[in-house]
């Protein structure tokens, strides 16, 4: 399991009874989590929560709102981001992926030459100001204008409001296709597709039947020389290993180079087990 690493403002203070227990720069939130079906380590620390995620017997679910701020940012290394209670009880901010932007940093960093990466289904950006932050040039694609708005935000607050970064509104798939026919390469694809999801003219996406040919689309605008392509899934009943097949079996034939996957996780204050949170798989020069 890879532990994200480097949180200045964010802590999982504890989880159990199907929640979680978070400070997010000392406000105190509570967030159901299907993983955390052990008992609690510390009942005490639950008391005094800013905001409940209570989910609905019908689908859903609302935040009750005790004592919090419309929206307020919190830091990893030296990035901000931009955090409020949002639908379906995000922030956000994904803490969890800190271990995939302290990866890309270091593979940016240690290519030694201007690295072009390709970030889809980009959210609110975190991966985007990880490359940034280290040199890369950016292209950030999300079908949600307001996540790219928020990312752009993201950006200014982290210092990177004129970094290299291209931020567009589109279906990743047709950006994808549309790129390969302009002939633009990338030196790296980082890809965090949905479980499920519709495209702008109804098209159905399905993770367990989209993502080997979509793969397969985003290999066609890797560059001759590429660093890394990562692939991150919150899809459940999906092993790690699946999307280590795929990424093995795509790539390594043409480029060589390693594959490495495993689960995501935040360490719990309260009892020292690490919480799973999705899992990632990468595939890596060399």
């Amino acid at each position: 399991m890879w532990i994200a690493p480097d949180w200045q403002d964010y802590r999982l203070l504890d989880c159990g009874g199907g929640q979680r227990l978070e400070s997010w720069d000392g406000h105190i939130l509570v967030r159901p989590d299907p993983q955390a079906i052990w008992a609690k380590g510390a009942p005490a620390l639950w008391k005094n929560a800013a905001a409940v995620y209570h989910r609905s017997s019908s689908g859903g679910g609302s935040w009750e709102i005790r004592s919090l701020p419309e929206s307020w940012c919190i830091g990893w290394r030296e990035l901000r981001f931009h955090v409020k209670p949002m639908s379906f009880k995000h922030t956000g901010v994904f803490p969890e992926q800190a271990a995939n932007w302290d990866f890309v940093e270091k593979r940016i960093r240690a290519a030694g030459r201007g690295i072009s990466v390709l970030n889809l289904f980009a959210y609110t950006g975190g991966a985007t100001l990880a490359c940034a932050a280290a040199g890369a040039s950016v292209c950030h694609v999300d079908a949600s204008r307001g996540m790219v708005s928020w990312a752009r935000e993201n950006a200014k607050s982290s210092g990177l409001g004129e970094a290299p970064v291209r931020y567009i509104v589109d279906d990743c798939k047709k950006f994808v296709q549309r790129e390969i026919k302009r002939g633009r390469r990338y030196d790296a694809i980082i890809m965090d597709p949905p479980s499920y999801g519709r495209g702008p003219t109804g098209e159905v996406w399905k993770f367990e039947n989209d993502i080997a040919d979509f793969l397969a689309l985003c290999a066609q605008v890797l560059s001759p020389d590429p660093q890394f392509v990562i692939i991150n899934s919150y899809t459940a009943g999906i092993s790690p290993s699946v999307a280590a097949y795929l990424l093995g079996t795509e790539l390594c034939p043409r480029y060589g180079g390693t594959v490495e996957a495993g689960e995501l996780g935040l360490l719990c204050r309260s009892t020292g087990l690490a919480l799973p949170c999705g899992h990632t798989a990468r595939w890596m020069k060399g």
